[in-house]
C-alpha cells in the first residue's frame, strides 16, 4: 500500500466553545432574549392542558372575587352592631351575615385547593413532558453537538431549567392571576364604597412602593455579585476536592486555603450587603400595611365625625387597604418568575430544537453471517461548523480476522478514524464499507450491533456487578458470565466481594482503575460481536494483569477484525497491520517486522539481545526489542 493513500489531519478535536460548569442552569434574575416567543412555546406545549388551566384560572377569580365580597358583609355586620347597642342587636341579621361569610369564605377556600391541585397536576405532566422531550432528543443528537456542550450543561437543562419552568406554572400563573383580580377587584370596591378614602389609601400605599422600588434596584446588583462569588467558590472546592490527592503531593494545601479564604471573604461581602438590603423588605411591606391602616383611621374618623361615613366602612377599609397591598409584591414576584421561567425554556427549546441526526427509518439493510472485512475508501471528514478538515483522504482495508493497530501522538486522528467507523460521525466524503455493504445505507443500531468497544475510560453504571456486565443483553448464561471474568483475571475478586456477582456498584465498593477496566473487557468479550473496538484498553493496568488481558484479547480477537489504538509496543507488536499516524498523515504501514525493517521518516532502534538496555534520545532507559520514535512520535510508544 502506498503512503499517498493514508493522509488524515493534523487534529481530530471538534472545535471548542464556552462551557459551562455542571448544574450552572439558569442564573436567578437572568431575562429571556424572547419573552413572549419562549412563552408562546410553553403554551403551545401544554396544549392538551389549556381547558385545566382555564378551568383553574376560573376557579382563582371566583375564589378571590368571593373574598373581596366578605369585608362588605363585614362592614353591614359592624353596622348592625353598632346601631343596636342602644337599641337593641339583631342578632338574626348578624347571623345571617355570618353565615353567608362562612360560605363564601369556604367557597372561596376550597376553590383555591382546586386550582392549586389542578396547578400541580398540569406542572408535572409538562415538567415530565420536557424531560422525556429532552430524553428522546439526547438519543437523536449527534455526536458533534456534545463535543460542543457539557455534560453539566445538558444536565442542567434536564434538571434545573425544568424545574424553573414547572415551579413558574405552579405558583407564578395562578398567584398572578389571584393577585390581578385582588388588586382590580379591591380598587373596585374601594371606590365603591368611598373615593375620599380610596385616594387616601392608595396614595400612602404608592409612597411605600417607591421606598421598596429603590431598594430593589440597589441589591439587585449585590445578588448578582453573590451569585458570582457563590459559583467561584463552588467550583474552588469541587477542584480542589477532585485534586486533593495532587494538592496533597504538592504541598498547595496553604495556596489553595489562601484563595478559598478570598473568595469566602468577598462572598460574605456580596452576600451580606444583599440579604441586609433584602431584608429591609419585609419590614418595609409591614410598614406600608401599617401606614394604609394608619391612613384609613384617621380619615375615616373625620368622615365619621362628620356622618359622611358609618363605622362599618372603616372596618371594611381596612381589609380593602390589605387586599390592595398584598397583590403588588405577588405581581412584581410573578412577574420576575416568568421572566426566569422563560429563560429557562429558552434553553429547554435551544435543546430540544437542535438539529438531529437523519432519519434512518427507511434504512433496512442488514448483514448476516459477517466475515469481517472493512475498507475505508478515500474518507474526508471534518467536523461540523468548521472550515478545517482534519481527514482528507484516507483508504485502507482490513480484511476478515486482521488486527489493526493504529498508533501515533495524541491528537493524530486515531479515534477519529474509530468514530467514523462507528458512525458517531458522519464522513463528508469516501466511504466505509463492512463486507462491501456501505455503512451509510444501514442504521447506526445495525452498525453498532457489529462491533464491542473498549475505551480507555471506563464506565460503570449503577447496579450490580452482572447488570454491568451483560449490559443491554438478556438471557446471557452464568457461565459466559463467569468465564469471562475468569479470562480478564477478574473472577476471584468478584466472588471475594460481599454479594459476589450481585454485590452492587457504588462508593462503598472499590474498584481500581484496572479492575474497572478489566470489568468493561469482559463486558466486551460476553457481548460476542463480529468485530472489536480497543482504544487504549491496557493503558490502566500493570504489567502482570496487561499479560493476563493480552491472552484473553488474543483469545477473543481469533477470528474477528480488530482495530486497536495503543502506545505499548506489546499491544501492538504481533498485529496484522500497523498504521503510524502523526501530524496528520500515515507515516508508517506493515508488520511489527516490516516496521523494523524499514528506515527514513521512522527510526528503528533494536538490538539482538532482549537483556540489553540503552538510552533513548529522552535520556530514558528501555529493553529491546523497542520501536522508538524520536523526532516524529515524541516517544508514544515509551
Amino acid at each position: 500500500m502506498e503512503k499517498d493513500n493514508y493522509e488524515v489531519g493534523q487534529n481530530n478535536r471538534a472545535p471548542k466553545v464556552p462551557r459551562h460548569g455542571p448544574g450552572r442552569g439558569m442564573r436567578p434574575g437572568e431575562k429571556a432574549k424572547n419573552f413572549k416567543g419562549t412563552w408562546a412555546k410553553l403554551l403551545t406545549n401544554c396544549k392538551k392542558y389549556w381547558g385545566a388551566m382555564i378551568f383553574a384560572i376560573i376557579c382563582a377569580g371566583i375564589g378571590t372575587v368571593l373574598t373581596l365580597i366578605g369585608p362588605d358583609k363585614l362592614s353591614k355586620m359592624t353596622d348592625l352592631i353598632t346601631e343596636g347597642v342602644m337599641t337593641g342587636i339583631d342578632m338574626d341579621g348578624i347571623k345571617r351575615i355570618g353565615i353567608t361569610l362562612i360560605c363564601f369564605y369556604g367557597c372561596s377556600a376550597l376553590l383555591s385547593l382546586v386550582q392549586n391541585l389542578i396547578m400541580g397536576y398540569v406542572t408535572q405532566q409538562v415538567s415530565k413532558g420536557l424531560r422525556s422531550n429532552i430524553s428522546g432528543k439526547i438519543n437523536r443528537l449527534p455526536m458533534w453537538f456534545y463535543n460542543q456542550t457539557s455534560t453539566g450543561d445538558v444536565l442542567s437543562r434536564v434538571t434545573n431549567d425544568v424545574d424553573t419552568i414547572a415551579q413558574s406554572f405552579n405558583q407564578s400563573m395562578g398567584n398572578l392571576v389571584t393577585a390581578v383580580t385582588l388588586l382590580l377587584g379591591s380598587l373596585i370596591m374601594m371606590i365603591k364604597t368611598n373615593i375620599i378614602m380610596t385616594v387616601a389609601a392608595i396614595l400612602s400605599t404608592l409612597l411605600g412602593f417607591v421606598f421598596m422600588a429603590l431598594i430593589m434596584s440597589k441589591s439587585q446588583k449585590y445578588f448578582a455579585r453573590q451569585q458570582m462569588h457563590l459559583g467561584e467558590i463552588n467550583g474552588h472546592v469541587e477542584e480542589i476536592y477532585a485534586g486533593h490527592t495532587v494538592v496533597k503531593a504538592y504541598n498547595g494545601e496553604k495556596k489553595s486555603k489562601e484563595k478559598f479564604d478570598k473568595m469566602n471573604e468577598n462572598l460574605r461581602d456580596s452576600a451580606f450587603k444583599a440579604q441586609c438590603l433584602s431584608g429591609l423588605m419585609m419590614p418595609l411591606m409591614t410598614f406600608i400595611g401599617n401606614l394604609g391602616y394608619v391612613v384609613v383611621c384617621i380619615v375615616g374618623a373625620l368622615l365619621v365625625m362628620n356622618d359622611k361615613i358609618s363605622f362599618g366602612v372603616i372596618i371594611a377599609f381596612m381589609m380593602y387597604v390589605r387586599y390592595f397591598t398584598q397583590p403588588l409584591s405577588q405581581i412584581a414576584q410573578a412577574m420576575q418568575a416568568l421572566q426566569s421561567a422563560a429563560a429557562a425554556g429558552e434553553r429547554v427549546f435551544e435543546f430540544t430544537d437542535a438539529e438531529e441526526m437523519e432519519d434512518e427509518s427507511t434504512k433496512t439493510k442488514k448483514l448476516n453471517d459477517v466475515k469481517g472485512e472493512v475498507s475505508f475508501e478515500h474518507v474526508k471528514f471534518g467536523y461540523k461548523d468548521s472550515d478545517k478538515v482534519v481527514i482528507h483522504d484516507f483508504s485502507a482495508v482490513a480484511k476478515p480476522g486482521q488486527k489493526v493497530a493504529i498508533v501515533g501522538p495524541t491528537g493524530a486522528g486515531k479515534t477519529t478514524m474509530v468514530n467514523l467507523l462507528m458512525r458517531f460521525h458522519e464522513i463528508l466524503d469516501g466511504d466505509i464499507k463492512i463486507d462491501g455493504v456501505s455503512i451509510k445505507d444501514m442504521t447506526r443500531e445495525e452498525v453498532h450491533d457489529q462491533f464491542c468497544m473498549v475505551l480507555q475510560d471506563t464506565w460503570l453504571f449503577e447496579g450490580t456487578v452482572r447488570e454491568n456486565l451483560v449490559y443491554s443483553q438478556e438471557n446471557v448464561p452464568e457461565e459466559k458470565i463467569e468465564q469471562a471474568c475468569k479470562a480478564v483475571g477478574l473472577h476471584r475478586f468478584i466472588r471475594s466481594l460481599p454479594k459476589g456477582y450481585d454485590t452492587v456498584l457504588n462508593d462503598q465498593v472499590n474498584l481500581s482503575q484496572g479492575q474497572k477496566q478489566q470489568l468493561t473487557i469482559a463486558r466486551a468479550m460476553i457481548a460476542d460481536r463480529p468485530m472489536l473496538i480497543l482504544d487504549e484498553a491496557t493503558s490502566s493496568v500493570d504489567t502482570r494483569t496487561e499479560l493476563i488481558i493480552q491472552r484473553a484479547m488474543d483469545e477473543l480477537m481469533k477470528g474477528r477484525t480488530s482495530f486497536v489504538i495503543a502506545h505499548r509496543l506489546s499491544t501492538i507488536k504481533n498485529a496484522d497491520l500497523i498504521l503510524v499516524l502523526k501530524d496528520g498523515d500515515i507515516i508508517e504501514s506493515g508488520t511489527h517486522e516490516e516496521l523494523l525493517a524499514k528506515k527514513g521518516s521512522m527510526r528503528i532502534s533494536t538490538t539482538a539481545s532482549s537483556s540489553r538496555r540503552h538510552k533513548n534520545k529522552f535520556g530514558i532507559r528501555t529493553s529491546a526489542p523497542c520501536i522508538h520514535l524520536c523526532e516524529c512520535m515524541q516517544g508514544a510508544f515509551l
